[in-house]
């Protein structure tokens, strides 16, 4: 298998993952970043994430435009992804998604801040979009380069953004890291939501998120939680098979 095929089989994996693991539904989306191509990125045609397969992989410019005109309709709200690109050149994978874990911190005031080690990984207090103060009244769906860039732009030098009443969009320098930050955004907003029901919030100062992050991000961490995510979702496979 060249490099190509095992990045477009390493974001079919991407897909199943965070589907498995309660982050994606019937909507939202993972994408990388081309190997080969820099200039490009590589995300699934509208198709659930659950169900992707490598044929499903599209190949888009960072404009969100299609390298191959005659390719099926892709996402929507793709230039999520491209924006994102276009911007930061050491973002090499996006997901944007909306888990009710994340929901109440983007339909409230309050603020979605690391409160475990491995929460870290986000950074510090979580930084909200609001499409309606960019632009009025809309669909809420980000589907110009004008909310695009604005998302972006909110985005700044950081690795996650809420979107008001919407979702989020968490990246990562690869597509693994993206998708660690992914799920540990969302395990830690339940643990968040969870203690904020019992008392007052002991969230983490800033050198221990700039520790425990770091120490969180390294390969080792990586690839044992991929395994074991991979590890979860054959067993689930397998399950649904014998039934």
């Amino acid at each position: 298998m060249d490099k190509g095929d095992a990045s477009r089989r390493e974001l079919v994996e991407a897909n199943r993952i965070l589907a498995g693991e309660g982050v994606l539904d019937a909507f939202g989306h993972v994408s990388r970043r081309s190997p080969a191509h820099p200039d490009r990125y590589l995300l699934a045609r509208a198709v659930s994430p659950e169900t992707v397969t490598v044929k499903d992989i599209l190949d888009f410019t960072l404009d969100s435009t299609p390298v191959d005109p005659a390719t099926p309709a892709s996402y929507a709200e793709r230039v999520v992804h491209g924006c994102a690109y276009r911007l930061r050149p050491d973002i090499d994978a996006v997901c944007h998604f909306h888990s009710d874990a994340i929901l109440p911190f983007c339909i409230t005031d309050t603020p979605l801040v690391p409160v475990t080690h491995v929460g870290a990984t986000v950074g510090g207090a979580v930084p909200v979009w609001s499409a309606k103060r960019e632009f009025g009244d809309t669909n809420l769906l980000v589907s110009t380069q004008e909310e695009g860039m604005s998302l972006a732009r909110a985005l700044g030098s950081g690795w996650a953004v809420l979107m008001e009443n919407h979702g989020a969009v968490v990246a990562g320098r690869s597509l693994r890291e993206a998708v660690f930050r992914t799920i540990q955004l969302c395990r830690n907003a339940e643990n968040q939501f969870r203690a904020m029901q019992m008392g007052k919030l002991k969230p983490l100062s800033a050198r221990e998120v700039e520790l425990a992050g770091e120490f969180n991000l390294r390969e080792p961490v990586l690839e044992r939680a991929w395994n074991y995510w991979m590890h979860r979702l054959a067993g689930r496979t397998a399950c649904a098979a014998a039934d």
